[in-house]
């Protein structure tokens, strides 16, 4: 999604809530990253297949998934809104605390977080924003390469770091270890045509 800096300057969210309504932007320490404008139909099938499968096995649970576009607001301490400075828009993300949950968003690492890879994107979500994740203490980061077909999952260890990955292929069942009892079902590739 998000391809190169190109608002010049350090921005904050104050910021950004000014900027128009028809342009999609993230911020990383400041840093504003325009995204392209729409992900690859495969993209937004598995996108639609994965909150479908979430929403419903948490229809009685207290967390919640949220789909793109949709703001989470990282600050680095209680400083107001307008002035924090990191402020992504994850491809899902689960929120299991309503606390973190306001009208415009979250506020707040949330629990599990999906990227699902495109060209455009790839670096981005696999170098910048897993290190942004695993500083927020986000407890779960997924990585989907839909293509390849291929699941990267980091997870939030003791020591409040990433560990080694693990990686798996897009088939039979995957479990959310940070939230029992939720597991993803993957669609078969003749499902999901590119």
């Amino acid at each position: 999604m998000p391809q190169a800096v190109t608002k010049a300057g350090h921005s904050s969210y104050g910021d950004y809530c000014r900027w128009p309504d028809d342009e999609r932007w993230e911020l990383i320490d400041g840093e504003a990253y325009a995204m392209v404008p729409a992900p690859s139909r495969l993209h937004q099938e598995l996108a639609v297949e994965l909150t479908r499968q979430i929403a419903n096995q948490l229809r009685h649970h207290p967390c919640r998934v949220y789909a793109a576009p949709f703001d989470v607001r990282l600050p680095k301490g209680d400083e107001a809104d307008e002035h924090v400075t990191t402020v992504v828009q994850p491809g899902l993300a689960v929120i299991c605390d309503p606390a973190k949950l306001d009208d415009k968003g979250c506020r707040g690492a949330p629990d599990w977080i999906i990227e699902i890879l495109s060209p455009d994107s790839a670096a981005h979500d696999q170098i910048r924003k897993r290190a942004l994740y695993e500083r927020h203490g986000v407890r779960e980061y997924w990585l989907i390469h839909p293509v390849d077909r291929i699941l990267t999952i980091y997870r939030l260890t003791e020591d409040k770091t990433y560990g080694r990955p693990d990686i798996a292929e897009l088939e039979g069942t995957t479990a959310v270890a940070s939230l029992p009892g939720v597991e993803i079902q993957w669609p078969q590739p003749e499902s999901l045509r590119p």
